[in-house]
């Protein structure tokens, strides 16, 4: 594919001009983490090692020790840098203290490898670069594709892009809705529950997981207490066990369970989750109903708009200091609050023209300090906020 996402010059410019880090890439499945690693390889032209620990067994910690000695060899042949990648790091058992070992005699013996580490387990990565790498990495982000990127890539409208959500290796099937279905499901997140979530979480019933991650699918963007879960789950276990798998998921960037914002940190842990997927195409994949389904049913239309306003608040918002919740108040609700110390926004997602915004003036009456943004309808247009990182809706006030 010859569309280069923005990680690829923010990487050449990370290997040219930050040598004394580890250049570290985090982020889901099938989003184009390794290709765009391929293509600043391509840009730089330097000699490479390029493997991945993504297999049935993961390697242990020599696997690294093997692939850092393939790097030195080509060092020493070569007169410039040499380009060393990692791919799915977090397989590997004790990954950062033998990556900590290596890279600290690399910067000692003022080596030339230069270092790139992927993963898709956001937790277990955190993990590693915390308690080994303080102080040793700069860290990307790639997330799930915006519109603009499906747009200039794919030739994908807004109303295309709600549906299928741009998973890049899923866009040439999207003529074949049903050879699409199969590859999200058996290819993606079929990978993600069993190679990530299962082997990075104490799962004692993947059974559940798989229906909890189904349930969500059929209830996007909508609030739903443990407790009904527990009645529409088989073998459930208990409201516990139902938070952890969510957590679960959401290291996997595929689902997260927001908290009811309440300015206390103890109400918003005990309240009923809000379940956003990270991505549509997860919504539509686990369907049965086909894209012309979705544009003539307005209930779930507006389902698809609300989950993808949340989406992307979860994609680009939390690295920059905001955390992402909704609020219920009796009748009154907004669809969601984005927050950082010291300010407070209160947004309602319109799918169609009308709709009143009753549960905004109640927010804002319990919260004097907040402000407003209606998205859609007849607040901003939602070509425009698709179009804009969310930040600086946020940022510019």
């Amino acid at each position: 594919m010859d569309f280069e996402r923005d990680l690829v010059g923010e990487l050449v410019k990370g290997m040219r001009e930050m040598p004394q880090f580890l250049q570290i890439v985090i982020g889901p499945r099938q989003v184009g983490k390794t290709t765009a690693v391929r293509q600043v390889a391509e840009r730089l032209d330097w000699p490479k090692v390029v493997a991945s620990a993504d297999e049935p067994l993961p390697p242990g910690a020599e696997w690294v020790e093997s692939q850092w000695r393939l790097a030195r060899v080509k060092e020493a042949a070569s007169p410039g840098p040499v380009l060393l990648v990692l791919d799915e790091i977090q397989k590997v058992a004790g990954w950062s203290e033998v990556v900590k070992r290596l890279w600290d005699e690399e910067q000692a013996r003022k080596g030339r490898i230069r270092v790139v580490l992927l993963g898709s387990s956001a937790l277990q990565l955190h993990q590693g670069m915390t308690e080994s790498l303080a102080g040793r990495y700069f860290l990307h982000r790639c997330m799930h594709w915006t519109w603009p990127e499906s747009e200039k890539a794919f030739g994908w409208s807004l109303e295309d892009w709600l549906v299928f959500g741009g998973y890049p290796g899923a866009a040439a099937l999207a003529h074949d809705e049903s050879l699409w279905r199969r590859y999200i499901t058996d290819s993606l997140v079929e990978a993600v529950l069993a190679r990530d979530v299962m082997t990075g979480h104490r799962i004692a019933k993947p059974v559940l997981l798989r229906h909890l991650f189904a349930l969500a699918c059929a209830y996007p963007a909508q609030v739903i207490s443990y407790n009904k879960m527990l009645g529409q789950l088989v073998d459930a276990g208990n409201t516990t066990t139902l938070a952890g798998y969510v957590e679960a998921l959401q290291t996997a960037f595929l689902l997260s369970g927001l908290q009811a914002w309440s300015g206390s940190a103890v109400k918003q842990r005990a309240s009923s989750p809000k379940l956003v997927l990270w991505n549509n195409a997860l919504i539509h994949a686990m369907s049965r109903r086909t894209r012309q389904e979705v544009q003539t049913d307005a209930t779930w239309r507006g389902r698809m708009v609300e989950n993808a306003v949340g989406a992307h608040l979860l994609c680009h918002l939390p690295p920059l200091g905001y955390s992402v919740h909704y609020w219920r108040h009796g009748d009154a609700e907004v669809d969601f609050v984005v927050a950082r110390p010291g300010r407070l926004w209160a947004l309602e997602v319109k799918s169609g023209r009308g709709g009143k915004t009753t549960g905004l003036a109640a927010f804002r009456q319990r919260f004097p300090e907040s402000k407003a943004l209606v998205i859609g309808g007849s607040g901003v247009p939602l070509e425009d906020f698709f179009k804009t990182l969310p930040g600086v809706w946020f940022d510019s006030e």
